[in-house]
C-alpha cells in the first residue's frame, strides 16, 4: 500500500501498474518460505485488500497532481458522504423496498434513489463554485459518484459477510472503524480521477 502511494506520487501511473505486478511474486516467494497451507485464499486475500485499498488511495494522489484536482477531489468526497448520508436518511424515511437483503438487510432501493440525487445535486452545486468544471461535466461527475459510491458500500458489505464481521473495526464504536466509513470512497475517487484526466487530456 505503501509502496503504491510512493509510486503515484513520484512515477505516476506507470509507477502505480509496476507496484502491482510486484506484489505478485512477492506474496508467491512470501506463502513458499512460510509453508502456507492454502497458498491461494492467502494469495487472493492479500492482493483483494492491496489492490482494493491500495489503489484507491493511490488514485487521490494521482487525482491531485492533475489541474484542480484538489477541487475535484473535494468534490467527489462530498458527494460521496453526502449521498451516504442521504441513502441513510431517506431509507430510515421512506425505506420500504429492500435493495440487498442477503448482503445487508438495512439497504433500501427508496434510500438508494435519495442517495443518488443528493449526491448528484451535491457535485453539481459545489461545481458552480468552480469555474473550471463546467455544469455539463459536474452532471457527469456526480451521476459516476452517486453509483458507484453504493457499489462500493455493497462491496465492503460482501466482504465482511464473506468474513462473518458486522463491522470491518471498532474506531467509531456502534459506526465501525475506518474502511466502514471510506468503503464508498474507495470506488468513487477512481472513476473521479478517470473522467477528470478525460477533461485534462
Amino acid at each position: 500500500l505503501a509502496g503504491m502511494m510512493v509510486a503515484a506520487r513520484s512515477d505516476g501511473q506507470g509507477g502505480v501498474l509496476g507496484v502491482m505486478v510486484a506484489v505478485v511474486p512477492v506474496l508467491l516467494l512470501t506463502v513458499l518460505i512460510r509453508d502456507q497451507p492454502r497458498p491461494t485464499v492467502a494469495i487472493g486475500g492479500t492482493l483483494l485488500g492491496v489492490y482494493w485499498i491500495g489503489l484507491a488511495f493511490a488514485h487521490v494522489e494521482l487525482l491531485r497532481q492533475l489541474p484542480h484536482g484538489n477541487g475535484i477531489l473535494l468534490d467527489v468526497l462530498i458527494g460521496t458522504f453526502v449521498g451516504d448520508t442521504g441513502a441513510y436518511f431517506g431509507g430510515r424515511l421512506f425505506g420500504r423496498r429492500p435493495l440487498a437483503p442477503r448482503i445487508s438487510p438495512n439497504k433500501t432501493v427508496e434510500g438508494l434513489f435519495c442517495g443518488i440525487l443528493l449526491a448528484v445535486l451535491a457535485v453539481f452545486i459545489a461545481g458552480l463554485y468552480q469555474t473550471y468544471l463546467t455544469q455539463g461535466k459536474a452532471l457527469e461527475l456526480g451521476l459516476a459518484v452517486a453509483v458507484l459510491g453504493p457499489l462500493g458500500d455493497l462491496f465492503e458489505s460482501v466482504v465482511k459477510r464473506d468474513a462473518g464481521a458486522k463491522d470491518a473495526g471498532t474506531l467509531f464504536g456502534p459506526h465501525g472503524g475506518i474502511l466502514d466509513r471510506v468503503d464508498s470512497a474507495l470506488f468513487t475517487v477512481v472513476v473521479g480521477y478517470y473522467i477528470w484526466l478525460s477533461v485534462v487530456h
